[in-house]
């Protein structure tokens, strides 16, 4: 199983990213997928997941919920996340993992994960 993340980088506050997450060594289209992001100093926290399906859960607050959104290509094996209108507080490293069998907001259920890819909101 291997996970690779990409299109993080410099951000300045209220732009866009979409950040990849290219899958290999498995069935992509059996698993869903799911998008984390750890700041400095902070636990890894749960921001969304895709079924394999396309059922999608969010796990951010009812505020920021409109700024993410998470989508797939199972053509690709690659999972997305879109982030909008960014904020300094959106910076960190996002990582992407393969959910065992069904979508959860905690890491601790996910044991396969990608490096991340670091996203810093600053002008």
């Amino acid at each position: 199983v291997q996970l690779v993340e990409s299109g993080g980088g410099l951000v300045q506050p209220g732009g866009s990213l979409r950040l990849s997450c290219a899958a290999s060594g498995f069935t992509f289209d059996d698993y869903g997928i799911g998008w984390f992001r750890q700041a400095p100093g902070k636990e890894r926290e749960g921001l969304s997941c895709i079924s394999g399906i396309g059922n999608t859960y969010q796990y951010m607050s009812d505020s920021e919920k409109g700024r993410f959104t998470i989508s797939r290509d199972n053509a690709k094996n690659t999972a997305y996340l879109r982030i909008d209108s960014l904020k300094p507080e959106d910076t960190g490293a996002y990582h992407c993992a393969r959910a065992p069998i069904t979508c959860y907001s905690g890491p601790e259920f996910y044991s396969d994960w990608g490096q991340g890819t670091q996203v810093t909101v600053s002008s």
